[in-house]
């Protein structure tokens, strides 16, 4: 059974910084593709950071140059480092990992199978 539970989350002033995690269990973070997303008030999610197993990544260009993506493979792990944050970066923020493995990245929702609970990150400005 996989599992993907997100932490960090909370408020915090613009040009402040936040850590996210997600702790993983049923999947490798160092294997299988995991990406965060974020679902604004009203909206869809949006793919924000992707990371595939050759350490390869990709980023929303919202947030390139703020955002980095990461893991932790001892702790199975991933975390989002996010600075300088930004009123629009406002929302629910979701850890999420597909099934296969493999080196590819990808920030489409339709991509993956498996996804955490969320946790809300608010910035004020």
């Amino acid at each position: 059974q996989v599992q993907l539970v997100e932490s960090g989350g909370g408020s915090v002033q613009a040009g402040g910084s936040l850590r996210l995690s997600c702790a993983a269990s049923g999947v490798a973070v160092n294997w299988n593709g995991m990406a965060w997303f974020r679902q604004a008030p009203g909206k869809g999610r949006l793919g924000i950071a992707a990371l595939d197993n050759a350490n390869d990544t990709s980023y929303s260009k919202f947030v390139e140059g703020r955002f980095t993506i990461s893991r932790d493979t001892a702790k199975n792990t991933l975390y989002l480092q996010m600075d300088r944050l930004q009123s629009e970066d406002t929302g629910i923020y979701y850890c999420a990992a597909e099934r296969y493995g493999g080196s590819w990245v990808s920030l489409y929702v339709d991509d993956y199978h498996y996804w955490g609970q969320g946790t809300q990150v608010t910035v004020s400005s």
